[in-house]
């Protein structure tokens, strides 16, 4: 059995967000704390914070709405899959939904929004898109 732990990590988000929870915690690890540090800097969710020791050690993420009531998150896709890696080139990296959401890479320089890595030229795996 193979695990994606980003895609239940970014659908877990999602899902809280539209049943108006607050807060989310999950099994920690260094990948999911690298995205939800780069989904804060995006505006997308309010606070990350990891709570407990060793095994037990959790990723706490506050998550964060609009004035009118609604989630920031609207909605996620998955792009590389643990069946299918998906990888782009630096020059191949576009807007998503028209500048409106974004697409978040793991690179050689650790987890960049599109715009970071083409800034830097770097390429590398397509993990998401968001908007």
């Amino acid at each position: 059995m193979v695990g994606d732990t980003v895609g239940d990590f970014i659908i877990q988000l999602k899902n809280a967000g539209m049943v108006g929870k607050k807060e989310v915690r999950l099994p920690y690890s260094k990948l999911k704390h690298s995205i939800a540090d780069v989904l804060k800097k995006e505006g997308y969710i309010a606070e990350v914070a990891t709570e407990g020791e060793s095994a037990k050690k959790q990723l706490a993420v506050s998550l964060k709405y609009s004035e009118a009531g609604t989630h920031k998150i609207v909605d996620v896709k998955r792009v590389s899959k643990p069946g299918r890696r998906t990888y782009t080139k630096a020059s191949e990296i576009y807007p998503v939904k028209f500048g409106k959401g974004r697409v978040i890479f793991s690179t050689p320089a650790g987890i960049l929004t599109g715009e970071e890595a083409r800034k830097q030229n770097v390429g590398g795996e397509q993990l998401f898109m968001i908007w």
